[in-house]
């Protein structure tokens, strides 16, 4: 199966899950706006969701996968060599994940008081956000586990059903805004329109789960817990995970980083981040997490053979099919911000000026969207050889100086001049990753790759000077009724994305065998960007 394929299973999932998140972030913004009890719900999920990024899906996956997928495809160990392997490593997960979030529930004052001390001047808002995160924290332990499933079933190049769970998270917390709409509805607070919403997390954990089980299952792969056992495959997953745990997840750290600086600033100001981030995401997700999860197994199948080639071919039709997408989205983005932030969030409790401050806060995250792509691109190339240490010191170098800059602008320039510290550090990160991977060969730019980004950078500049003067035209509707609101970010989406693709046409952007793959169900001729 072709990483473009692949990308295109788990992208098309994937965009659905963000549909749906979404949706539900469009309720909360109406239901809570940016208050009080937003404030502490927005810190009470991220604490889980920014653990299991880092840990489950990033350190533990990027260590995990490539061990399991050449325990799988070894002649000698085969099916019941990876099997065995997989339930040595659950009997233990199972565990540290259940000793790891009891200790964390029982820690959650001191924790809520590291990353949000400045809640305590708010009466009421430290004791809430304690409470509700202490509700969400079992999610960790849930997703941790469906992480794993889906990290066995990847390698198996079986995509779909873990880029599908986050469908079902979407979809439990909607269920969950509702019952705390109606609780409001009858009286109830907005406290307990947060708490209702917070139950609900470790309830859509669960179903996750469930649904992972049985799709692990149905692949033929019968897994259970054992007694647990420290084998010599055990201790080298644990060292590896080690080091990835902060080499793959500088983006997650810096996500408690930023939530530590933004709760010392006005109140709304973390909950108008994350909305921001939720616009930054979509692409991120479709195109960044598919093109990370497709590539790891393929690539430590590549290297595994030792076929330098291939694995060039494969890291640079990921780079071209990341900055197909993110180059186009950033612009657009970026130019559009205050007339999507305004049409899909501005209403009920959600005020007009916080509208606007989100637009801002867009504008400078999406500044380093391609970098965030390229470095679930760039990764697991040091993954896939079982390299987790490099990026670990790549990662402290750009954190230190994320931290330094946060000092220095978030007192001057607010919540904007921290999402512009995240987009240039971001982007500083993938370009010193580049140059260790030129130097070691393992991977390089070609001319016919940087010719075909070049033409890309070109036909996304077309499309926002159009976008540019398209914007103020319809200022007035943005905010308007809902019809008014469809109808004019619509128009901008269509002339965005038809100057985009025909200018990309025109000047060769677009590399017609790729688009077959993209198309096609059926392989296309092999497009090889690394001569």
């Amino acid at each position: 199966m072709s990483l473009v394929r692949n990308v295109g299973t788990i992208g098309g999932l994937t965009a659905i899950s963000r549909v749906f998140g979404f949706a539900r972030d469009m309720l909360l913004a109406r239901v809570l706006g940016a208050g009080l009890a937003a404030d502490a719900f927005q810190l009470a999920f991220i604490l889980p969701n920014t653990f299991r990024r880092l840990f489950a899906e990033g350190a533990f996956s990027v260590a995990f996968v490539p061990m399991y997928s050449r325990r799988l495809h070894d002649g000698d160990a085969g099916e019941d060599g990876a099997n065995h392997f997989a339930q040595d490593v659950l009997s233990i997960f199972v565990w540290v994940l259940l000793g790891f979030t009891a200790i964390a529930m029982l820690a959650m004052p001191g924790i809520v008081w590291l990353l949000a001390r400045e809640y305590q001047a708010v009466p009421g808002k430290y004791e809430l956000s304690v409470m509700l995160s202490r509700f969400t924290f079992p999610y960790l332990g849930l997703v941790s586990l469906v992480a794993m499933l889906s990290g066995l079933l990847n390698a198996r190049s079986r995509f779909a059903p873990g880029a599908f769970v986050p469908v079902l998270l979407n979809l439990t917390l909607i269920g969950g805004l509702g019952a705390g709409y109606w609780i409001g509805h009858h009286g109830g607070s907005d406290a307990d329109i947060a708490t209702a919403l917070a139950i609900s997390v470790p309830v859509a954990g669960a179903v996750q789960l469930a649904y992972m089980w049985w799709a692990t299952r149905a692949a033929g792969v019968k897994l259970r817990i054992g007694t647990p056992k420290v084998t010599p495959e055990i201790k080298r997953l644990g060292m590896l995970i080690l080091p990835a745990t902060f080499g793959a997840g500088v983006y997650q750290i810096s996500q408690f980083v930023d939530t530590f600086f933004a709760t010392t600033l006005p109140q709304g100001t973390l909950t108008l981040l994350k909305l921001a981030d939720r616009l930054n995401q979509m692409p991120l997700g479709i195109v960044g997490i598919a093109l990370g999860t497709a590539i790891l197994p393929m690539l430590a199948r590549h290297i595994q053979t030792g076929d330098k080639a291939e694995a060039q071919r494969l890291q640079a039709n990921a780079v071209e099919v990341g900055t197909l997408f993110t180059l186009p989205a950033a612009v657009a983005l970026a130019i559009c911000a205050p007339a999507f932030t305004t049409a899909f969030f501005v209403g009920g409790k959600m005020t007009p000026a916080d509208g606007l401050i989100m637009g801002n806060i867009v504008m400078a995250l999406v500044m380093g969207l391609p970098s965030y792509v390229l470095v679930k691109v760039f990764q697991p190339a040091f993954f896939s050889r079982e390299d987790t240490r490099t990026p670990v010191w790549v990662a402290a170098g750009v954190l230190t100086l994320n931290i330094a800059i946060n000092f220095y602008v978030v007192p001057r320039y607010g919540i904007v001049g921290l999402a512009g510290a995240t987009a240039f550090t971001a982007t500083l990160n993938v370009l010193t990753l580049y140059v260790i991977l030129q130097k070691r060969g393992w991977f390089h730019f070609t001319a016919k790759l940087a010719g075909r980004i070049a033409r890309q950078i070109v036909a996304a500049a077309v499309m926002g000077a159009l976008l540019w003067y398209l914007v103020p035209l319809m200022a007035d509707r943005y905010g308007g009724s809902v019809v008014e609101r469809i109808w004019s970010l619509g128009a901008l989406v269509v002339a965005g994305m038809v100057s985009f693709f025909a200018i990309a046409l025109v000047v060769g952007a677009l590399d017609k065998d790729l688009v077959a793959q993209l198309r096609r169900r059926r392989p296309a001729k092999v497009v090889d960007l690394s001569e």
